[in-house]
């Protein structure tokens, strides 16, 4: 797609990791790229709030999406139901709440790029909040694509990237789970925020591309 002086890209979860790093690629081209999140004053899980955003902002040709939640991990049986719906109202529904809002605004031609994870196809136990919610959003998806064409809608999703979400482990311990992940991956390696971007552009400038999920996760659909 052709950018411009005036094409406004707005990148919703773009302060830190694959966010930063796409908003980043964008600020290579012409025109405006807006950045918002938590740290921003955006909260996604307030549909008032993201609605009163884009309306402030007025007419927008591209929008990505990848701001998360913290999903609790464990079985079923184990994990706390208020806490999984908590993960949803961010990474579910708040990312609905911003296809929503944006589809009002987007000019022809715009795009909106949503982020899942390679979870929501891979069976892991222990991972259902994250399979649910990724998997949802993956289908939503498909079907937004139907409902809002010729506007284009895509998904992103990433495999193992090392972003600030494990900042808060013990380096060491950090370092070798990021090993570990590498060493089982056919590329041999774990993901960086700027193998992910390229992603976010190839949905963005591909005219031809709607309703469909990039996988980027060095291969762990296929192990």
């Amino acid at each position: 797609m052709t950018f411009s002086d005036q094409t406004v890209s707005v990148v919703v979860g773009g302060q830190t990791g694959i966010g930063r790093a796409v908003a980043q690629a964008l600020q290579q081209r012409p025109g405006r790229v807006v950045v918002a999140s938590r740290r921003d004053g955006l909260d996604i899980a307030d549909p008032a709030a993201v609605e009163r955003f884009f309306a402030d902002l007025g007419p927008v040709d591209h929008v990505v999406v990848t701001a998360g939640s913290q999903a609790p991990g464990g079985k079923l049986v184990d994990v706390g139901l208020d806490a999984a719906k908590a993960a949803f109202d961010v990474k579910f529904w708040g990312s609905l709440a911003v296809a929503q809002s944006a589809a009002r605004h987007l000019r022809p031609g715009g795009s909106l790029t949503l982020t899942s994870g390679f979870l929501a196809r891979r069976t892991v136990p222990g991972s259902f909040v994250k399979t649910a919610m990724n998997a949802g959003l993956e289908a939503v998806a498909k079907i937004l694509a139907r409902e809002l064409a010729p506007l284009r809608v895509n998904v992103v999703s990433p495999g193992l990237t090392e972003t600030e979400a494990y900042a808060s482990m013990e380096p060491s311990a950090r370092s070798a789970m990021l090993d570990r992940a590498a060493s089982s991956l056919p590329v041999g390696r774990f993901g960086q925020p700027a193998d992910l971007a390229q992603g976010y552009l190839l949905a963005i400038d591909n005219p031809f591309m709607t309703g469909a999920v990039i996988d980027i996760d060095g291969g762990a659909l296929i192990q």
